[in-house]
């Protein structure tokens, strides 16, 4: 290394991020980076000419009057805006884009003598607030649309800024004008008749690298001709984009396939428009296509579906149709009425029966998958009864849960993305837009052997193509108008937020879920619920929890939980091997008198628990059989005497039952009071008996088994902290989180356990005492319910 020349040592200066390290290994190398054509040049090949300035007033240590004065020799650019920033920031005079010191490391005569050059070589620098040329850029674009005798900024102002001043972003953090809004702009169509732009708009494109904007103006391509045809030229396209096996076109149609813009009557004429001039094989492309035929001209409502249908598909070139294709086509959440899909394969593709019940079997059990095909299930199952049991028997055996099934306990990243099949967001499979459509798409594709068909442009980089989207170019141009150019903060709100949101959407605007629908046509205690609510709970789905919670028919009173779906101590597990929080909803159900079960197999099996009704039945004989010891009064004129049965027991009977005191005036004819008195002796022994025969209710059952689940919680969070302290170092104590399920229990059992003594309190009085559910194992002490009051302080007699 000590043998080589200065300019090979250049060349590895320039292939550095910061070559300050490798300065400091070897003092040739250290004098060879002092150089100040060697640091000026840095920043040119590094950055590229452009850029070369703003980079290196960032590296205010290195900067020095000769390197500047090399920087702008050698053709750095400078621009007014960029000194007008530059002074700004370095005297914090105005707020800008940039947060960082950039400028600020410079010493005060390397930034003075910056200050003489750059200034010298514009007439003038104005440098009071808002007198920069961004600023009358940005107004001047806010102001656009506006009549020429209301814009504040006049059409000269922005030639000398251009022309005479060199005005240009000098960074692409700057928020100011950002650089696909330049694009955008070329493209933009005309008011106003000026003629072919065809040419202009074609020297523009050569110049484009970002392939969304493509998109954008192939949405606009029956309305903006001029930008469209410029951009379909073979020779553009070749010179700009360097993509093998990939195009534009084919992504953006791929983006469709299931949004709720295909239905709209403008997407569809575009689409068809984009096909026709770049045709693909892409399976996803295909399926596309197939909707655009299906979903437009409400073709599948008319009295001849077949025949329409088929001359909607013969334009495109997609006949014949196949199996596969019938299939996606029945299972896409815009597509509602299967009558006519399944006519058009019997007349058309000469499918048999058989085939056709093959067909609606997949079809259906493929849409519990899709939250929004509520209505498609209904109109299936309504048509063809035998679906209904076929369902349930394939959600049970492809949706079954158990704890087996689920990731390891010790693997905390695989257990929190594990997310059940069905319904893994809120909306289930509503709200699937970008990307995920894309990748749904693709696995729409796959065969029934499992395997992925061939998909045109796999092996091109998408990186490339940046985030294409649905928007036209008009909207995306207005949208770019009215986002905010200072404050980068509400940037985000703007490109979330677009001029379209609704057509993004991946489900229709009138449609039934899946889980209401499920709730509705089967009983609340049968296999296909029980399914469908141990995934609504591993996902958290509060909307479909509600359903199954809730009663179908708006009489029956909510807090009844005989028509909702059961809630298990299997459920509470499975979060626990997961480590998640239980939905509120559950916590809910258990504090309005749910059963305890430890599992759907409990109330799913041919003899369910019966030990509710078996108390009763105890209780009721326990009544008949003590009857013979509730006080007798005869009502007879004169002094009323209470006449006692006798008790058949040997042992002395208690005071308070064989002296009833009474409160008979005597000589009294009034026999009402007479009956009061007999009602308040059978009540007095009828709350004895009931101290005495303490039944365990569903809350004390499940306070009992959530109490032994959080003790076996505890356990394993102080297994994970020792073996976490055993790793750490010596010299400290590491923290170790307890897992949401764990606090979450901790915090709702205290709830279950005062709700259940303030209940034992009206049924026992305020003497009940308190059962202690804790185990050896169980929580930290600080959140035990403490049962013995604290000691009266003692009197100090003096």
């Amino acid at each position: 290394m000590q043998r080589l020349c200065d300019e090979v040592i250049e060349l590895i200066f320039y292939e550095l991020d910061d070559p300050t390290a490798l300065t400091l290994t070897s003092k040739h190398f250290y004098n060879v980076s002092h150089d100040p054509y060697v640091r000026a040049h840095y920043f040119l090949n590094r950055y590229g000419r452009m850029d070369a300035m703003f980079w290196a007033l960032g590296r205010g240590k290195i900067m020095t009057d000769k390197v500047i004065d090399i920087l702008i020799s050698s053709g750095a650019y400078v621009s007014r805006y960029l000194v007008q920033v530059a002074i700004h920031h370095y005297f914090r005079s105005a707020n800008h884009f940039i947060k960082t010191a950039w400028v600020r490391n410079m010493s005060i005569p390397v930034f003075a003598h910056f200050m003489k050059v750059a200034c010298g070589l514009f007439d003038e620098v104005p440098l009071g607030k808002n007198e920069d040329d961004g600023y009358f850029f940005a107004v001047f674009l806010k102001e656009s649309r506006l009549p020429p005798d209301m814009k504040s900024t006049k059409w000269e102002t922005v030639r000398d800024i251009f022309g005479k001043y060199k005005f240009i972003p000098f960074s692409m953090k700057d928020p100011l004008m950002y650089r696909d809004f330049v694009f955008r702009k070329m493209f933009e169509k005309m008011t106003l008749n000026n003629g072919e732009r065809s040419d202009d708009i074609l020297r523009n494109v050569r110049e484009l690298r970002r392939l969304d904007i493509a998109a954008e103006i192939c949405m606009e391509s029956k309305s903006n001709e001029s930008a469209y045809r410029a951009l379909k030229s073979s020779t553009a396209l070749r010179n700009s984009y360097s993509i093998s096996r990939i195009t534009v076109v084919a992504e953006l149609i791929k983006l469709f396939v299931k949004t709720r813009s295909i239905t709209s009557a403008y997407t569809i004429n575009v689409l068809r428009h984009l096909y026709a001039d770049f045709p693909s094989t892409d399976p996803t492309v295909r399926i596309v296509m197939l909707l655009t035929a299906c979903l437009s001209d409400n073709v599948l409502a008319q009295p001849n579906p077949s025949g329409t249908l088929k001359s909607k598909l013969e334009p495109l070139g997609l006949l014949p149709l196949t199996r596969k294709d019938v299939v996606n086509i029945l299972t896409n959440p815009f597509v509602e009425k299967h009558s006519a899909v399944v006519d058009f394969a019997k007349d058309e593709m000469n499918l048999s029966s058989s085939d056709i019940k093959d067909i609606l079997q997949e079809v259906a059990v493929k849409c519990l998958r899709i939250g929004s095909k509520g209505k498609t299930l209904k109109k299936l199952v309504d048509c063809h009864p035998y679906l209904h049991a076929v369902l349930q028997e394939n959600a049970v055996q492809r949706y079954a849960i158990n704890l087996d099934d689920l990731p390891p306990y010790d693997d905390e990243e695989a257990c929190a993305a594990y997310e059940a099949p069905l319904f893994p967001n809120a909306l289930g499979d509503l709200a699937e837009t970008g990307d995920a459509v894309a990748a749904d798409g693709r696995e729409m594709d796959e065969d029934e052997s499992g395997n992925e068909g061939p998909v045109e442009g796999e092996t091109g980089d998408a990186s490339e193509l940046g985030i294409i989207g649905q928007d036209t170019l008009s909207s995306m141009i207005r949208q770019d108008e009215m986002a905010p150019t200072r404050s980068r903060r509400r940037s985000l709100y703007f490109s979330y937020f677009g001029p379209d949101t609704t057509g993004k959407l991946g489900y229709p605007t009138d449609f039934i879920p899946v889980g209401r629908w499920v709730k509705e046509r089967y009983p609340v205690r049968s296999a296909m619920a029980a399914t469908f609510l141990t995934h609504a709970v591993i996902n958290n789905n509060t909307t479909l929890l509600h359903g199954f919670f809730t009663c179908n028919t708006p009489s029956t009173n909510y807090v009844s939980t005989s028509q909702h779906v059961p809630v298990t101590l299997k459920h509470f597990r499975l979060l626990a091997r997961l480590g998640k929080a239980p939905n509120w909803c559950l916590y809910h159900e258990i504090e309005n008198g749910a059963e305890f079960y430890f599992s759907e197999e409990d109330y799913l099996s041919k003899q369910p628990p019966t030990t509710e009704p078996k108390r009763c039945n105890k209780m009721k004989v326990k009544l008949k059989e003590t009857s013979p010891t509730i006080p007798r009064f005869s009502i007879q004129p004169g002094p009323s005497k209470v006449q006692v049965s006798p008790r058949t027991s040997k042992r002395r009977p208690r005071r308070s039952a064989t002296a009833v005191m009474s409160y008979v005036i005597p000589d009294s004819d009034d026999e009402a009071i007479v009956e009061d008195d007999d009602e308040n002796a059978v009540v007095v022994l009828m709350t004895m008996q009931a101290k005495k025969r303490r039944v365990e209710s569903n809350l004390q059952r499940w306070i009992k088994h959530l109490s032994v689940l959080l003790a076996e919680e505890q356990k394993k969070y102080k297994e994970k902290r020792k073996r976490l302290e055993k790793s750490a170092p010596s010299d400290g104590r590491r923290r170790v989180a307890k897992s949401e399920f764990h606090k979450s229990l901790m915090v709702n059992l205290r709830s279950l356990r005062k709700l259940d003594l303030d209940k034992r309190k009206q049924l026992y009085g305020p003497d009940a005492a308190e059962d202690d559910y804790f185990t050896e194992d169980d929580g930290d002490d600080e959140y035990r319910q403490r049962t013995t009051r604290a000691n009266k302080r003692r009197r100090v007699t003096t």
